[in-house]
């Protein structure tokens, strides 16, 4: 055997991760696979142990340009000498749109930004044309493993156990093991109803943040039903524990944000999983420090996020993507927790009763970190309603907030 076709080998388990992509018509799975391998051994060669990064692409007949440069061209591009402010200004926000350009560019604008940048394109030669063997969106996320990724509309959960710090260490391991195993069981659980969530997830130490790799309206949906059952699990892991301690109690954290999305180098290859940063993983943070044991909240947010069986791009809100999670959960009555199956899954926000009619409203909270920055959010509850087993309450009620560390606004 060869030291590439070795090489190869070692490398082979991140190939699961992208077989959630739609098959273009007429390629087998088995042909996709070598597709997939042959293309990420060109990104590999020119990745050089992480001492480039592709910057942008676009599929050209047998192969692919990309714009390849050093991870320093961030810094370096935005503030070279002798540029005034405005100018500084504009070069990051040419930075910024490239990174939030996961698609390939059009042909006039990858020329434009390759004279911008001073970058000589560079050219892979490939067996097969792109869009035919591959597909764009599967050829995007292959590429986005040897890049840097601004993110504006995905969905992140956080998940933390309540007195981590306090525990043993084997305590800690059996809690995190814990956890691990109701994220599973939710994922499994989807899967049964043919959600097939492309998840990911990073440890915090205390807990997981988690998202789907996938973007969209949908995808988002589907994070949100993959929490409400990582949640139940826990619930149920903890009313069936011989010993309370062996099972977290959680607090939960929903939000929709801008964050950098990158892979780190594992050994000699960037890894299978990506990295969050940005202002999605702060505002969760600051979620999560003021949550009581038991709550969930979801943040405040408003943007753009792509409706995936239309192809349009509208504004979607806080309250807008709640009521939108309502229809999808139907599709989920029959499915069975601990034996059960399920007749009702409801999710909302919580508020106040409203003037008599019977309606409640919903409460916005702020909460004030310990920079002194606002951060709004909403209170959320999950009931699960099954047919022969007791109901399972997730969340916390409007009147369990008397200690919750936050300003009512609304």
């Amino acid at each position: 055997m060869s030291a590439e076709e070795q090489q190869h080998r070692q490398r082979r388990s991140w190939l699961d991760g992208f077989m959630a992509y739609a098959l273009p018509p007429g390629i087998g799975e088995r042909q996709l696979r070598e597709h997939i391998v042959e293309l990420d051994q060109r990104l590999y060669q020119l990745w050089n142990l992480g001492e480039n990064l592709v910057f942008a692409w676009m599929p050209v007949a047998h192969g692919l340009r990309v714009l390849l440069a050093p991870p320093t061209l961030l810094t370096e591009f935005a503030q070279s000498a002798g540029i005034d402010a405005a100018e500084a200004a504009r070069r990051r926000a040419l930075l910024e749109g490239l990174l939030a350009t996961q698609e390939q560019l059009p042909a006039p604008l990858f020329e434009q930004r390759a004279a911008e940048l001073k970058l000589q394109p560079r050219l892979l030669t490939l067996p097969f044309e792109i869009e035919r063997g591959l597909g764009l969106a599967l050829t995007a996320a292959l590429i986005a493993r040897y890049g840097i990724r601004l993110v504006e509309d995905r969905a992140v959960v956080l998940l933390d156990a309540v007195g981590f710090s306090l525990l043993s260490p084997l305590q800690q391991v059996v809690q995190l093991n814990s956890l691990s195993c109701s994220v599973n069981a939710a994922y499994a659980k989807l899967l049964d109803r043919e959600i097939n969530i492309n998840f990911a997830r990073t440890t915090t130490g205390d807990g997981f943040y988690v998202w789907n790799r996938m973007r969209g309206i949908e995808a988002n949906v589907e994070l949100y039903q993959l929490m409400q059952f990582i949640l139940a699990d826990n619930a149920l892991a903890r009313e069936r524990a011989s010993r309370p301690e062996s099972v977290p109690r959680l607090r939960a954290c929903f939000h929709v944000g801008s964050h950098y999305e990158f892979y780190q180098s594992e050994g000699l290859n960037p890894t299978s999983f990506s990295y969050l940063v940005g202002q999605v993983t702060i505002e969760l943070a600051r979620m999560i420090e003021r949550a009581l044991p038991g709550q969930i909240l979801v943040g405040k947010f408003n943007t753009l996020m792509r409706d995936e069986s239309s192809g349009a791009v509208q504004p979607i809100a806080s309250l807008d993507f709640v009521e939108r999670t309502r229809r999808p959960m139907r599709a989920l009555n029959g499915l069975a927790l601990a034996g059960a199956e399920i007749d009702e899954i409801a999710c909302y926000l919580t508020g106040r009763p409203g003037g008599g009619s019977g309606e409640f409203g919903i409460s916005e909270f702020e909460i004030a970190d310990k920079h002194g920055l606002p951060h709004r959010v909403y209170n959320a509850k999950i009931n699960i309603h099954r047919r022969a087993g007791e109901p399972i309450y997730l969340g916390l009620r409007e009147e369990d907030l008397t200690d919750f560390g936050a300003r009512r606004i609304v």
